[in-house]
Parts: structure tokens; C-alpha cells; sequence
């Protein structure tokens, strides 16, 4: 079963920068790169047990 706080890793579909954020959020970040302004970051992957980073 799943908790609250799910750990989820998000990209950027520009520069592929990546990002780990706790679900829920109200709305995805945008990436961080000046190049990708404005740029929202898509979910990559649902980081589930046994998984660190």
C-alpha cells in the first residue's frame, strides 16, 4: 500500500535535468536551467522501495 508522501522523479524534456519531489504537489516546478526557462518537468519514474538516490 501506498503512503502519502510518494517520492516520484521528475525530468526535463529539454536537458533532461532531473528532480525528486514528494507527491502530492499542486503543480510540477519548472526546471532550474537557464536555457529551459519556463520549462515544466515531467514525471520520469514513481521511485518505489529499494530504490536510493
Amino acid at each position: 500500500m501506498r503512503g502519502k508522501n510518494e517520492p516520484v522523479q521528475l525530468v526535463c524534456p529539454k536537458c533532461r535535468r532531473r528532480k525528486i519531489v514528494y507527491l502530492p504537489i499542486d503543480d510540477l516546478p519548472e526546471c532550474e536551467n537557464a536555457a529551459c526557462k519556463g520549462t515544466r518537468m515531467i514525471i520520469e519514474e514513481l521511485l518505489d522501495e529499494g530504490k536510493s538516490y
